[in-house]
């Protein structure tokens, strides 16, 4: 796809620093930056190599030095884009920094919308549309595992295997459409018997893919998890103690946390959003109710939910009405108060605590903390491999579309035991086809890759 105009957008933060970048791309980059472009060498940029740095200055039509830079120069293809591409080295002030963008306008650019960068590469098919959310994976990483992952997207790890993917099926494909067109040319076996092992293996591996999308989209979003109990169980104790600062207000005093507090904690690379909850009770405090409810909301909300008990109290009736609250869900049950004694029975904890890990703490003393850590990290990785190196779902809009190819494929292997016809295998199989494409961005509706790019910022 050619694109005729040509962009232009601040593609570093805004702020003070040391460096800003202003990139542009499109066919005339190159001649409209040569206009306002004064290297001290005096040659002029299309005389320039591909993939170089020339020092010099901008200057405004009137004459105006506006920034001594740096112009790093690509020429199409080999560059993000696949177009020509010039970035331009100025001091990393807004001032200098919009004062050339405007300039880099006014020799014939226009400002790019949000995400045009990239959407240019997609368009151009320099990168498909997992890579895409890849690059917008690694600028939002919030641990190293999430940037791992990303980064092993970016590089195509489940690009690749949607495409052997759609190999397998295209074969297959060929194969019955071959049957169709010619059956004079087939033996008395179905040809379903050709490749029916084929479709249930690659059924399972889509199931065995599908595993990977809660995980991997919890370590690019992080787990959230919410710390939920009665009042004064020390669920701001343990959110505290778990960051180890004092991000939550800790009194005697019930009612004290009236509203959700979040904070990000990594346990190993895996990122996990703690929402340190309101006391769970009936209250006549309006502001506490509301509290109370989004407590409530984050129960269902939670991918973990950390279950607080007064150990010394023991277990209260308040207690088990938040017991029932939670059942369903990947749950922790944190004793807490230890170093006061415990007054939870075995017999309490066989009846009402079957159902998940208990893990005994003092939030005060820092005691069982390492224990609590582990258990939130097993949670998240119990049934799965390591995600850094390996093909994974990272997102909903590729789960929904895995989702629907296994669908469609399990239709075809149903249909094989009904002994239908190949024609009606054929349907299914190239709507199987179709939602794999859709991961990487083959038929994707304009709308939705404009809804993709816009997350983006204006420089990317």
């Amino acid at each position: 796809m050619l694109f005729e105009d040509t962009i232009a957008a601040i593609s570093t933060p805004i702020g003070v620093g040391g460096i800003g970048i202003i990139r542009v791309s499109g066919k005339e980059a190159i001649s409209i930056v040569d206009k306002i472009f004064k290297a001290a060498n005096k040659k002029s940029l299309k005389d320039i190599g591909s993939h170089t740095i020339t020092y010099g200055h901008i200057v405004s039509q009137s004459g105006k030095v506006l920034d001594e830079v740096l112009i790093m120069l690509m020429k199409g293809p080999k560059t993000f884009t696949r177009e020509d591409v010039i970035e331009i080295n100025c001091h990393g002030g807004p001032i200098p920094l919009n004062a050339v963008l405007m300039e880099v306008i006014n020799a014939g650019a226009r400002l790019a919308d949000s995400g045009e960068f990239t959407k240019r590469a997609f368009l151009n098919g320099r990168i498909d549309l997992a890579q895409v959310e890849a690059i917008m994976d690694i600028i939002e990483a919030k641990t190293e595992l999430s940037l791992s992952q990303a980064v092993g997207q970016l590089e195509g790890n489940l690009s690749k295997k949607i495409r052997e993917y759609q190999d397998t099926l295209i074969q297959i494909i060929a194969r019955i459409e071959v049957s169709i067109d010619y059956p004079e040319y087939d033996d008395d076996e179905p040809i379903t018997n050709d490749f029916e092992a084929e479709l249930r293996a690659l059924s399972a591996e889509l199931n065995e893919l599908l595993k990977t999308a809660d995980t991997g989209k919890m370590i690019r979003d992080g787990v959230k998890t919410a710390i939920v109990g009665r009042p004064n169980v020390g669920k701001s104790s343990l959110l505290n103690a778990l960051l180890e600062e004092n991000k939550a207000i800790v009194t005697d005093i019930p009612g004290t946390t009236r509203d959700v507090v979040e904070a990000y904690l990594n346990i190993d690379g895996i990122p996990f959003q703690l929402l340190d909850t309101a006391g769970i009770r009936e209250t006549e405090d309006v502001v506490e109710q509301i509290g109370v409810e989004r407590s409530k909301s984050s129960i269902e909300e939670a991918d973990l939910v950390l279950m607080l008990v007064d150990a010394h109290a023991g277990l209260l009736d308040k207690d088990k009405e938040i017991l029932a609250q939670v059942k369903g869900k990947h749950v922790i049950y944190v004793f807490n108060k230890n170093d006061l004694g415990s007054n939870i029975t075995p017999e309490i904890t066989q009846e009402h605590f079957n159902d998940g890990k208990i893990i005994n703490i003092s939030a005060k003393e820092q005691d069982g903390l390492k224990d609590l850590r582990n258990a939130m990290k097993e949670i998240v990785i119990k049934g799965n491999a390591t995600v850094s190196n390996q093909a994974t779902i990272s997102n909903q809009r590729q789960k929904q579309a895995l989702m629907n190819a296994i669908k469609s494929l399990d239709k075809v292997i149903e249909a094989i035991e009904m002994g239908l016809p190949e024609d009606c295998l054929a349907i299914d199989l190239h709507d199987a086809f179709g939602h794999l494409g859709m991961i990487v961005g083959e038929s994707l509706k304009e709308e939705i890759i404009n809804q993709l790019f816009s997350r983006f910022c204006l420089g990317k």
